[in-house]
């Protein structure tokens, strides 16, 4: 992932580096691979959001974690604890 937003994250549009993200790298997996293995804790949840959050923040160019919700929402991107929950 760190490859795609070396290549692309001064030069493309936010929506399009979204779609790249969705396609190519796939977050969500990427952070949940293999923790069906393991019993989460209550603060391994939020450690999992705290880095896709940080992962936001460097796409959207802000450091404001509202900013960072607020264009969650308008993407339609799920935090890897709901994607836990659903799944």
């Amino acid at each position: 992932m760190n490859g795609l937003f070396g290549k692309v994250l001064n030069l493309a549009s936010e929506e399009v580096i979204l779609e790249l993200v969705k396609t190519k790298c796939r977050p969500t997996p990427i952070l949940l691979y293999g923790l069906e293995c393991f019993q989460l804790g209550k603060a391994d949840l939020p450690s999992l959001d705290f880095t896709f959050n940080r992962l936001c923040m460097k796409l959207f160019k802000t450091r404001s974690i509202t900013v960072v919700k607020d264009c969650q929402s308008y993407f339609a991107i799920d935090l890897p604890s709901c994607d836990l929950k659903a799944g």
